[in-house]
């Protein structure tokens, strides 16, 4: 019997998913846990499995087209079967406008990053050709518009709902890093590990320090306070077209090795836009490090439903006071910016505070 398949929510977040490949082609047979479509949401480009075995019937949402959640995106059945009793039943109304355009005009658009919505077709019943594209094309070559992409759109989204819903407030300490670099620089010597960063110290003993102070590991609802038992650190990545945080779970149970490894993975898969939506949930905990940018010091908006976000600075060598004498040392500037309605000014105080105490004595890490 015939099921229509409907536009997945693959992530948290998703509102609207747009089709970026067809495995399959209409009429063709699908066998349980082939690749149907390769769907693009608001964090990443996810495969989407069959179920079970099939025929391709119909397909509601073609390549490069979106739509919101739960629109019809294909139609499934037995081969030759009579799916026009589904057709009207579900009336194939995606709530999307459906543009009528040349494949020429199409793979231009697409390969230009074009939003159809914005283009007037002059061809037959006012269908797109590629000359309308080209116009377009010469018309806004005296700016250089990008289109905002799916990821975009929830980024900005949820940064205004952060700002609005938690009162943010930062707070300021200079670490000293040089035991920090001389451990690592032991590490590394070693050839048989894989090369540990200072970020995978940081996150490493970030999770620590919170297991320290374990008021940091909350969120807010509305109806009361969640303390967290496992430690879940997400960790800011930055790709071409917005930012994405993926997760490394229960840190503070996890070797050096495991954190640096899962770290190098998942930041690979989400610049690749393989990453999966589960990989992408769960945080309690945020650590956005631009010191690799040379950027002294920042503050960032808080991950909700995280109440804290730490900010790691550049490692910068300067003139230090060491038992009243004025030495050449390294030190990094942290920032941990916090929700004010979780967090009180001494608590952020003590985490940093413990923070400071493990990356200065940093063999608290690795024991």
């Amino acid at each position: 019997m015939a099921e229509v398949i409907f536009m997945p929510r693959l992530s948290d977040t998703m509102v609207v998913g747009t089709v970026v490949k067809w495995h399959k082609k209409i009429g063709e047979k699908i066998l349980e846990g082939d690749i149907l479509a390769e769907i693009e949401t608001d964090k990443a480009i996810q495969e989407l499995e069959a179920e079970y075995n099939s025929t391709l019937l119909y397909i509601g949402i073609k390549e490069g087209e979106s739509a919101p959640v739960n629109s019809v995106l294909a139609i499934l059945g037995s081969e030759n079967e009579d799916i026009s009793s589904l057709l009207k039943q579900n009336k194939i109304n995606n709530n999307y406008k459906r543009i009528f355009i040349s494949p020429l005009a199409k793979k231009l658009a697409f390969d230009k990053g074009i939003l159809l919505d914005n283009i007037k077709g002059t061809g037959i019943n006012g269908r797109i050709i590629k000359k309308d594209i080209e116009r377009y094309l010469d018309d806004k070559k005296s700016s250089n518009e990008v289109n905002h992409s799916n990821i975009r759109k929830i980024i900005s989204k949820r940064l205004i709902n952060s700002k609005i819903e938690s009162p943010h407030y930062s707070l300021f300490i200079e670490v000293i890093m040089d035991n920090l670099i001389k451990l690592r620089d032991s590490i590394n010597e070693k050839k048989y590990l894989d090369k540990i960063s200072f970020n995978d110290l940081i996150v490493k003993a970030s999770a620590l320090a919170i297991k320290e102070n374990p008021k940091i590991n909350s969120s807010w609802t509305e109806k009361s306070i969640l303390y967290h038992n496992n430690i879940n650190i997400g960790i800011a990545v930055a790709l071409e077209d917005g930012l994405i945080v993926p997760v490394i779970n229960q840190v503070d149970e996890k070797s050096l090795r495991q954190i640096s490894f899962e770290i190098k993975e998942k930041v690979i898969k989400a610049k690749e836009k393989k990453i999966k939506s589960n990989e992408l949930e769960g945080s309690t905990f945020t650590v956005s490090n631009l010191g690799m940018f040379g950027i002294d010091s920042f503050t960032s908006i808080i991950n909700q439903p995280n109440s804290c976000i730490l900010s790691v600075g550049s490692i910068k060598k300067k003139p230090i006071i060491n038992n009243d004498k004025i030495v050449i040392g390294n030190t990094t500037k942290l920032t941990l910016t916090c929700d004010h309605r979780i967090i009180d000014g001494a608590v952020g105080s003590d985490y940093l505070k413990s923070l400071k105490h493990l990356l200065q004595e940093p063999l608290n890490i690795i024991i």
